[in-house]
C-alpha cells in the first residue's frame, strides 16, 4: 500500500510539472508525432494488404483442393474490410481528420475508393 501511494504522488507531481512547464513547442512536437504515426499506419495498411493479398490466394488453392475453411476466407475478409475502413472510423469517432496536423499526413480511406480500384499513396 505504501508503494502504491508513492507511485501515485509521483504521477501526481509528474503530471503537474508537465502541465505546467508545458508550450507552445510541445504541441508542434505532438502534431509531428501524430503526422509520423499517420504516415506508418498507412504503409503497415498497405503491407498488410499485401499480405492479405497472399491469404486470398492461399485460400483460392484450397478451394480448387476442396478443403475450404470458410471461418478462415470470413475472418480474412472481415479483417481487411475493418482495415480499409479505419481511417474513416476513427475520423468519424474522434470528429476530426487524423493527422490534419504539421506535416500534411492525412489517413486514407482505402474503403471508399476500393470500388473505383485507385488509391493513392503519399
Amino acid at each position: 500500500m505504501r508503494n502504491l501511494k508513492k507511485m501515485f504522488t509521483l504521477c501526481s507531481l509528474a503530471l503537474l510539472f508537465t502541465v505546467m512547464f508545458a508550450d507552445a513547442s510541445h504541441a508542434q512536437l505532438m502534431n509531428v508525432a501524430a503526422g509520423k504515426a499517420v504516415q506508418m499506419f498507412n504503409h503497415v495498411k498497405m503491407i498488410i494488404f499485401v499480405i492479405g493479398g497472399f491469404g486470398l490466394v492461399g485460400i483460392a488453392f484450397q478451394a480448387i483442393f476442396g478443403k475450404v475453411k470458410w471461418t478462415w476466407f470470413a475472418g480474412l475478409a472481415i479483417g481487411l474490410a475493418i482495415l480499409a475502413a479505419a481511417g474513416a472510423i476513427v475520423n468519424y469517432a474522434t470528429g476530426d481528420n487524423m493527422g490534419q496536423g504539421a506535416t500534411g499526413a492525412s489517413v486514407q480511406d482505402t474503403f471508399g475508393t476500393s470500388g473505383t480500384g485507385t488509391i493513392t499513396s503519399n
